[in-house]
């Protein structure tokens, strides 16, 4: 009860500070903005009349009676509005300057706070968790805003619809740009409580998934035989879905196979039970979900609905957030428009472009025919056109631990992996120096740095074997993050547009970094037969990734739809919507319906709308993979990674002078398949 009652008192601040802002929200009156313009217009010259309207409009929509009468709203805008340009080239450096120091310093600690719920340092105690939901930049809004900073942006720098950006944007410069960016940095006036709780929330998410692991040995088939190694543990999703990867030339391969797939199925349908999940002390058999100490079965309970719950949370707290974004009211907005800068239509009509394709048809003809049989629903995972030289996972994770006995020894060969990538030695120790390496608790994660002077981390997990395949893989792809997450910081011409236009754009360059992992590890060569494979892997990655991300955009969907849901409903929704989404577009290809499994992926409730980066990630890999042959790898990724965060569009028109497509992908996974 003292738990409820804990939750429950900080939504009542939440509530009674959403209602307060409402009553002084628009104090600033139509007639009083004329006013204001009318004064500015007279001191300043009618040249100014259309900035001065848009900064007024702006000021006046975020000004409560708490930030002053109606003469000093008109004062401050007469005080502090910038007509000269010089003198407003002055103001956006020292803004960026300050606003680099508060957010680099706040995003440093919260990482260092958040140090022993992401690494590997022992038990998870409470007050890991309170030290590490705390958001040091949680009351940066409040006070930003209370000492008039965030009034200063509102006046002199105009905030950007989507639209707006992708009408005016092709004709900016990049100062102008820069400029855009920093308006856009005040697009809401959220009350530090709530910023508090939503990290609250968000940290209680992350760490039930990171301690979301199954000790493979306690699995037994209908014989009670064990097929699994007793010391091998594996996170959800990833772990289970790399290791189901790992078996397709494996002894006992299938079955193994059957058995994770079963076991997906469990957690998503909360059937999973709860006795095994982060335990050995019992066996369980998960295709029939009997559980067992020693040789007698015993009655266990299901986990309770806590997978769906964790999304429930998170969406009261959005629900607490929309009206504080009157251009974004849901966080499905903020997501897409605001977060991906590409409309939701748009990015869903790219995936179901590809879902929908015959490429895809006469790949999985192709996979069948390697297989020699049918294909299976978990064949969404077939990985066998990564390479013609694979080695059995066993040998891989001899070599990778003998490699990378610990975090040391992977920070020491980064230089080294960059060079063989195509980087220059000069450039790779620049890169090398700015990324440290961690041990991850959970599956390995890439944590960038906000200020200049800063460094990135890398996270992955390692065993007391060293370093395993997985980890290993994890790894590289987590590196190219690195990569990315440096250049666009220390390249960028104007802080304020550091980063990448969304995820997606960071996510192509980790997996243009991880399809080369064997090669880095000297156990493949490319060829042009491997260059083909290669086409086909992106294809059917992008096919099942597609697909997972419609499941986490529908849900969300469905959740502003029934704002009273509860977690069993939820989970309900969910494995209906993930069936209906595999009827569409994967049961003809499988031969089989109904099935829940792209509902697996952890991301769905501790990412709240990320994974549509990945497949869009695969889409412009793609293209950047097609544009970077025949030329200086390590010279076009610093290029290409230091335009900034800038809309999608003008990224990639500048990166490589095509919009974002799926048709190059299509047209040559269709080249590709003539060869077989």
């Amino acid at each position: 009860m003292k738990k409820i009652c804990f939750l429950l008192i900080p939504l009542w601040v939440i509530m009674a500070c959403q209602q307060g802002d409402k009553k002084n929200r628009m104090f600033i009156n139509e007639a009083l903005k004329k006013a204001a313009v009318d004064t500015l217009v007279v001191g300043k010259g009618e040249a100014f009349r259309a900035r001065i309207e848009t900064g007024i409009d702006q000021v006046a929509f975020f000004w409560t009676k708490n930030d002053g009468s109606e003469d000093e709203f008109i004062q401050f805008c007469s005080d502090h509005f910038v007509a000269d340009e010089r003198q407003r080239d002055t103001l956006f450096h020292k803004l960026s300057r300050s606003l680099e120091v508060l957010f680099g310093n706040a995003n440093k600690m919260s990482l260092e706070l958040r140090e022993p719920l992401d690494l590997d340092q022992g038990p998870i105690t409470p007050v890991d968790m309170l030290f590490g939901s705390y958001n040091p930049a949680s009351h940066f809004s409040d006070d930003l805003f209370n000492n008039k900073v965030y009034f200063h942006i509102l006046l002199n720098f105009p905030a950007y619809s989507l639209d707006e950006k992708l009408d005016k944007g092709r004709a900016w410069d990049r100062k102008e740009w820069a400029y855009a960016a920093l308006g856009n940095k005040v697009v809401s006036r959220e009350p530090a409580v709530l910023l508090q709780q939503l990290s609250n929330v968000a940290t209680k998410a992350e760490a039930y998934i990171s301690e979301y692991n199954i000790h493979m040995g306690i699995l037994v088939n209908d014989k009670m035989e064990k097929l699994f190694p007793s010391d091998k543990v594996l996170i959800s999703h990833w772990g289970l879905r790399d290791e189901l990867k790992s078996h397709y030339n494996s002894e006992n391969g299938m079955e193994k196979q059957r058995m994770i797939y079963a076991l997906m199925n469990r957690i998503i349908n909360q059937e999973i039970p709860k006795e095994v999940i982060n335990s050995s002390r019992y066996t369980w058999n998960p295709l029939n979900n009997k559980i067992f100490e020693g040789n007698n079965e015993i009655t266990a309970e299901r986990e309770p609905d806590k997978r769906y719950q964790y999304v429930i949370d998170y969406y009261r707290m959005f629900l607490q957030q929309d009206v504080y974004f009157p251009k974004y009211p849901t966080v499905i907005h903020r997501a897409f428009e605001m977060g991906t800068q590409m409309p939701k239509a748009t990015v869903e009509e790219l995936f179901k472009q590809v879902l929908s394709s015959q490429e895809v048809r006469e790949t999985a003809k192709l996979i069948s025919k390697r297989l020699e049989r049918k294909l299976e629903p978990f064949d969404i995972w077939y990985n066998g056109f990564r390479s013609v030289n694979t080695l059995p996972e066993q040998e891989l994770d001899r070599l990778t631990g003998s490699k990378y006995q610990d975090a040391l020894a992977l920070k020491r060969d980064l230089p080294v992996i960059l060079v063989k990538l195509g980087f220059e030695k000069e450039k790779a120790a620049f890169l090398a120096s700015h990324i440290v390496v961690d041990p991850a608790r959970g599956s390995g994660h890439a944590a960038g740095a906000l200020m200049r002077g800063d460094v990135a981390h890398l996270r992955t997990r390692f065993t007391n074997k060293g370093m395993n395949y997985k980890g290993y893989n994890i790894a590289i792809h987590e590196f190219g993050h690195n990569v990315e997450q440096t250049f666009s910081l220390y390249n960028v011409d104007y802080y304020l547009l550091n980063g990448v236009p969304n995820t997606a754009f960071t996510e192509a360059l980790a997996f243009l970094f991880q399809e080369k992992d064997l090669q880095l590890l000297g156990v493949d060569k490319p060829s042009e037969k491997s260059e083909l494979l290669s086409v086909l892997d992106i294809l059917w990655n992008s096919y099942e990734i597609m697909g997972v991300a419609l499941v986490d955009d529908a849900m969300w969907t469905w959740l502003y739809e029934h704002p009273d849901a509860t977690a069993a409903e939820l989970r309900q929704t969910v494995t209906g919507i993930a069936k209906d989404i595999w009827n569409t577009y994967y049961a003809d290809v499988f031969g089989i319906k109904d099935q829940a499994i792209l509902g697996i992926y952890s991301h769905i409730i501790s990412y709240p709308l990320y994974l549509h980066s990945y497949p869009l990630g695969h889409i412009i890999h793609f293209q950047l993979k097609d544009y970077l042959k025949n030329k200086d790898f390590g010279k076009e990724i610093e290029r290409i990674y230091s335009l900034g965060s800038i809309t999608p569009e003008a990224w990639m028109m500048n990166a490589v002078g095509k919009p974002i497509s799926v048709d190059p992908l299509l047209q040559a996974a269709g080249e590709a398949l003539k060869s077989y």
